[in-house]
């Protein structure tokens, strides 16, 4: 088994705390990286319209960029940043992760959400604990098991994340056949 601090890069989010916002109109303008732009990035599609957080700050800040691979410290979920949220800002609940060249992005993405004795190393990691937050300690530490080739690791990356939106599209089809047969029933019972 190895660490997963010998196959990744760790960069975590800028203390939002930290970050003094500015009046100056010519400052630069961030959205806040939040948990439903994490859902829509791991389901492939925007789920839900969110209100995101700005702010305008001459601070130097961590953003993302398209194809990063970022870890939320609240839920304990992975995913890779699609375009639509290229440039946002992260803050201290998520760590971004710099995979070395021996493991693919979305198969670090299947291993971190899917993988049982990833999962259970996680929970092992929680137990005691007052709040259910995880830590950059705790994720480095995370073992896994012996890596296969490249090749095979983007197939099961690939088919994991295709199958997330799959599901998503499925479930966001099965809302609309939902709203239009109440629509319909509504229209009878009118009559």
């Amino acid at each position: 088994m190895i660490a997963l601090s010998k196959l990744v890069t760790f960069i975590s989010g800028s203390p939002q705390f930290r970050i003094q916002e500015s009046v100056d109109t010519n400052a630069p303008r961030y959205v806040y990286y939040g948990q439903s732009d994490l859902m829509d990035d791991l389901m492939g599609m925007c789920l839900a319209q969110a209100d995101s957080k700005e702010v305008r700050t001459k601070d130097e800040v961590h953003t993302l960029s398209c194809g990063d691979v970022v870890f939320s410290l609240i839920t304990g979920q992975a995913t890779i940043v699609r375009q639509a949220h290229d440039g946002y800002l992260y803050t201290q609940n998520y760590i971004k992760l710099l995979p070395i060249s021996t493991i693919d992005a979305s198969f670090l993405v299947y291993l971190l959400n899917e993988d049982q004795t990833v999962r259970k190393q996680f929970f092992i990691g929680l137990q005691g604990s007052q709040v259910l937050k995880y830590t950059l300690q705790q994720l480095k530490e995370i073992c896994i098991e012996k890596l296969p080739p490249l090749d095979r690791q983007w197939q099961i990356g690939d088919i994991y994340l295709k199958q997330l939106h799959l599901t998503a599209l499925k479930t966001r089809a099965a809302e609309l056949e939902k709203i239009v047969c109440l629509a319909n029933l509504a229209e009878v019972s009118k009559r």
